[in-house]
């Protein structure tokens, strides 16, 4: 699928499921307390398609599917007829008007843990921790080398590239040194400091992971399987063929096997590969062909494949994978208030805040990564979406919840005219966060890192 329809398609799919789960956490929870629910949304705008149930309530799916919500019987609105006055919204006791309101980010919550738990006990695929760093990056000027395992990251026990990642995220925000301990490929322990107060203020965080420079080791340029009838295999090499340079040129890993295959044999078609087999030097000639399977694009090839990436897939029976997706949830938790304080205190940038393109790329790569990792990307958003929609912003659920908060302690509601310019703060504070996050996305497309 084209990137752009993909992402399009898979930001419904994602908006669709969260936003019709937080919804519904808001109808179920009003439906418990006795408030009449008048109309149940997917979307906004014109209705595309609807029907009245038995309770009276109005499904529907709307045209514009950004969003969606749950219109309930409220006095505010217009007049109640006195039979139902007892199921109007503003007539509950005020522990439950904040048990209604609260449902949609509880939810939310609710159904991270569950796409969590699902992801874990379906298995997440991850990749050992074994990184190499880019020349003259900050990374390899500390002293990490091609090959190093990862042991801690700012003295926390990592087992996985992703929880490695996320550490090492977390620290960039702060731009602050950050102590690692390594285990190189000759089985030596070292300690290593990032130097990550060296990085320049205000960019995001990809453009300091690129700076850092770290990332996962790519596999070594050893053969681990020659296809029977092509070049590599008439010209002699064989599985375990370690590959030293092609046409003079030295390789350094099966990435840079690859490129040179197809940089030097479009220039032409025979190659000269110096090879290390069983600790002997070995010389070939083979002569490359073009070939258009896979990817379906024709490109230069001799018939070898790599050696797989280490992996480290974490997958754990039901209730081991229920511990864990709690841990998880709290983790993610925490780092997204502590990344909100750190922007609010000037240390990291805004740059880092994503908008709708932003998730909309997410969520296509997610998705053609494997269901483990649309099944993350979702918890995540989802959990997002809870976080944001508790902040204490008028039109939010949390705005409303602090209004509940203010009447418990005065002892009657806010007034009108209080929530109707709270209203209008609210407004103009999502208008500028969309703006912002907006112009973060467009700004890391038109230039990226």
């Amino acid at each position: 699928m084209n990137p752009f329809f993909g992402s399009v398609f898979w930001l419904l799919v994602t908006l669709g499921v969260l936003v019709t789960f937080h919804e519904f956490g808001h109808y179920w929870v009003a439906r418990r307390c006795g408030v009449k629910v008048l109309r149940f949304s997917v979307g906004f705008g014109r209705a595309i398609w609807k029907r009245i149930g038995r309770d009276g309530t109005e499904y529907q799916i709307a045209a514009i599917p950004l969003g969606g919500y749950v219109k309930m019987l409220d006095a505010r609105e217009g007049d109640v007829d006195p039979a139902l006055r007892d199921q109007e919204f503003t007539a509950q006791p005020i522990w439950k008007r904040i048990a209604i309101v609260a449902a949609g980010p509880g939810f939310n919550i609710i159904f991270t843990i569950a796409a969590f738990w699902l992801m874990f006990v379906l298995g997440r695929a991850d990749y050992a921790p074994i990184v190499s760093a880019a020349p003259q990056s900050l990374a390899a000027q500390a002293g990490i080398q091609p090959g190093d395992r990862l042991l801690t990251v700012g003295g926390e026990p990592v087992m996985t590239w992703s929880g490695s990642a996320d550490l090492i995220a977390n620290a960039l925000l702060s731009r602050t040194p950050l102590p690692i301990t390594v285990r190189g490929s000759d089985g030596t322990q070292r300690s290593i400091v990032l130097p990550l107060n060296r990085l320049p203020a205000g960019e995001d965080i990809g453009q300091y992971f690129d700076k850092l420079g770290i990332e996962p080791a790519p596999a070594p340029a050893i053969v681990a399987t020659v296809a029977p009838g092509y070049p590599a295999a008439t010209a002699g090499m064989q599985a375990g063929d370690h590959v030293l340079s092609v046409d003079g040129i030295a390789v350094k890993n099966f990435d840079d096997l690859s490129k040179q295959i197809v940089a030097n044999a479009a220039k032409s078609p025979t190659l000269s590969l110096d090879v290390l087999r069983n600790g002997k030097p070995m010389h070939f000639a083979v002569t490359a062909r073009m070939d258009a399977s896979g990817s379906g694009a024709p490109h230069w090839v001799i018939g070898v494949a790599q050696q797989p990436l280490e992996t480290a897939i974490q997958h754990y029976g039901p209730l081991k994978a229920l511990t864990e997706s709690l841990s998880l949830t709290w983790q993610r938790t925490t780092d997204t208030f502590g990344m909100v304080g750190k922007m609010l205190s000037g240390e990291a940038s805004t740059k880092n805040i994503s908008g709708i393109v932003g998730i909309a790329q997410a969520a296509n790569m997610s998705a053609h990564a494997g269901l483990d990792r649309f099944l993350e990307f979702l918890g995540l958003v989802s959990l997002s979406l809870a976080i944001i929609n508790l902040l204490p912003i008028p039109i939010l659920d949390g705005g409303h919840l602090l209004y509940y908060l203010i009447e418990l302690i005065k002892g009657s509601p806010v007034s009108e005219r209080t929530m109707i310019a709270g209203q209008y703060v609210g407004l103009a504070l999502l208008v500028t966060l969309t703006v912002l996050t907006f112009y973060n996305d467009i700004h890391r497309i038109i230039l990226p890192s």
